[in-house]
């Protein structure tokens, strides 16, 4: 009976120096995250090389002591990988290949769905980089700014829902946009793509 070690543990066996947990955790993640990949880049060498790249990442991150992600390797893995996934359609923005032969259609070219996944890509990564940080918050003010954002309602409604003042929900909102500034800052996040 095989018994199964926790990430967090390989992780910290890593540091300490064995190889193999390191290993274990690529054999452990290699399907979730070569499928993640995939499904992105629709390219088998393109996956390969994103996977491959990915855990050239990891393992500097590890080895320079800056892994943090406590319990939450996986997520951390994945959003290298879709990091990467960006940068890869970035650098490969050049224009589709044509022939210029008789029946050629310019039209055919206009329509690159390739920018159009890339630009969508860029949007979700920072929908969720929003979404990661507006978790930080304290719950006051994380609720009033899903509330504002995701809800769209005023901050009257939001007041009579949470029951406080309009001036409350109005000062959760002002602190809420201060913290995530202050997050943004501390973790020299870059919100534009």
């Amino acid at each position: 009976m095989q018994i199964s070690v926790t990430d967090p543990i390989l992780v910290q066996n890593y540091i300490d120096g064995d190889e193999k947990s390191l290993e274990i955790l690529i054999n452990k993640h290699n399907q979730r995250l070569s499928s993640f990949i995939y499904s992105k880049v629709l390219d088998k060498e393109v996956t390969e090389d994103i996977f491959q790249d990915t855990f050239i990442k990891v393992i500097k991150t590890l080895k320079r002591g800056a892994y943090n992600e406590e319990g939450k390797f996986l997520p951390w893995v994945m959003r290298i990988a879709h990091n990467l996934i960006i940068d890869h359609f970035r650098k490969n923005k050049r224009m589709p290949k044509f022939d210029g032969g008789e029946d050629f259609n310019i039209f055919s070219v206009l329509g690159d769905d390739k920018l159009d996944a890339e630009r969508q890509l860029i949007k979700d990564q920072i929908q969720n980089d929003l979404i990661a940080l507006i978790e930080e918050l304290p719950d006051d003010q994380k609720e009033v700014v899903i509330m504002r954002i995701y809800k769209d309602m005023s901050f009257k409604e939001i007041a009579e829902n949470t029951e406080v003042s309009i001036n409350t929900a109005l000062g959760r909102m002002r602190y809420a946009l201060i913290n995530l500034r202050k997050i943004i800052e501390k973790n020299s996040i870059v919100l534009t793509n």
